[in-house]
């Protein structure tokens, strides 16, 4: 079945891999029963169907294997390029080894395996946005720990030490053969970045991150992230701040999981309001839903096994996941200056089927 890029499908359940299947028309996963997806009105041409593919090559390194619907082994991209996505993502953390050359792990995401996975992803046609964590590991609300290299450095150089880090990067990137589209400038920054907590110093760090990034090519599109989207005017006021500290950026994204954040319909007034009053581009940089609740790893689902307080209003099936995903879309799509949706880590899959009855190995 030919796959047009206007509306949202299904995920392929044999690996997990979202994709974009036929407006308004029922379509087959490998694996699953037929499923129909309503189409999202009035998409906009150059609407980003994104997917962050940053544990790839680690997942390749493990002997992972992808298909296509016909069974076939395919590229990871070009199979993500059938379906629809346009644009991958790719985080990027400083440094994630240690004394003795060991990886932290979550795909060990260097400026070097960065480079790799965009060189790919540029020679398939799909844009590339580069998420900079300004860290060695995780960042995110709960964490933002600075560098290894840079603990001991004042503020100021600090500042320094990001802003040539920014460009030095960007330029690896270029040498290899990425073309970038877009940079993100710190991930889900809510509570920090880069070892910082207070809201001059956060935002002096992303501002000589935009600035590096603008002054590297100014058709890169710059991108501050936040999370914690239907919380009572959080955004607007993260969208404030920035514009009082004069931050030099392009589009403000949000994650948003539909089981943590809420209805999309919320989310949709909420990015609404945002572009109005500061007249920005929005965006989703993270979003993902289960199809299934069955354990594929051997580890805990952290999804469905965390608190009680998530809501699933949508069933764990393929058809569950696509709508979901394809809700988010739509709320995107309806703001007039919203850009696009970013599926985390559809490709995140365990290289082998996990046996319950088996031995421990």
């Amino acid at each position: 079945m030919k796959l047009f890029r206007k509306c949202i499908g299904t995920a392929v359940a044999c690996v997990s891999v979202l994709s974009f299947a036929a407006c308004g028309l029922s379509t087959k996963a490998r694996g699953s029963a037929n499923i129909t997806v309503l189409p999202v009105e009035n998409l906009a041409d150059d609407f980003v169907m994104g997917v962050d593919v940053s544990s790839m090559i680690s997942v390749e390194d493990a002997g992972g294997v992808f298909y296509d619907a016909n069974g076939k082994k395919a590229d990871l991209l070009e199979l993500l390029k059938i379906g629809g996505a346009n644009c991958v993502r790719i985080r990027v953390w400083n440094n994630p080894f240690d004394a003795n050359g060991n990886g932290y792990g979550g795909g060990n995401n260097d400026i070097e395996t960065a480079a790799k996975i965009g060189k790919r992803a540029t020679d398939a046609g799909l844009g590339v946005l580069i998420d900079f964590h300004y860290s060695d590991f995780w960042a995110d609300p709960n964490k933002q720990s600075v560098p290894k290299a840079w603990k001991n450095m004042t503020f100021d150089e600090k500042e320094a030490a990001l802003s040539k880090y920014t460009t030095e990067s960007l330029e690896k990137l270029k040498s290899a053969g990425v073309k970038v589209t877009m940079v993100q400038v710190g991930n889900e920054i809510n509570n920090g970045m880069c070892g910082e907590m207070y809201d001059d110093k956060v935002l002096a760090l992303v501002g000589e991150g935009c600035k590096a990034v603008r002054n590297f090519d100014k058709n890169i599109q710059i991108v501050v992230h936040y999370t914690d989207p239907l919380s009572e005017g959080y955004l607007e006021k993260r969208a404030g701040l920035l514009e009082k500290f004069n931050v030099d950026y392009d589009i403000f994204a949000t994650s948003y999981y539909p089981f943590w954040h809420g209805e999309a319909g919320k989310l949709a007034v909420t990015l609404k309001k945002l572009s109005n009053i500061y007249n920005k581009k929005v965006m989703v940089a993270e979003t993902s839903y289960p199809f299934t609740n069955d354990d594929g790893d051997g580890f805990g689902n952290v999804v469905s096994g965390m608190s009680s307080e998530q809501e699933f209003d949508y069933p764990f099936s393929v058809e569950g996941q696509a709508v979901a995903v394809r809700d988010v879309i739509a709320a995107v799509a309806s703001v007039k200056k919203g850009v696009g949706v970013f599926y985390w880590e559809p490709a995140w899959i365990p290289v082998r089927h996990y046996k319950p009855e088996a031995p421990d190995a």
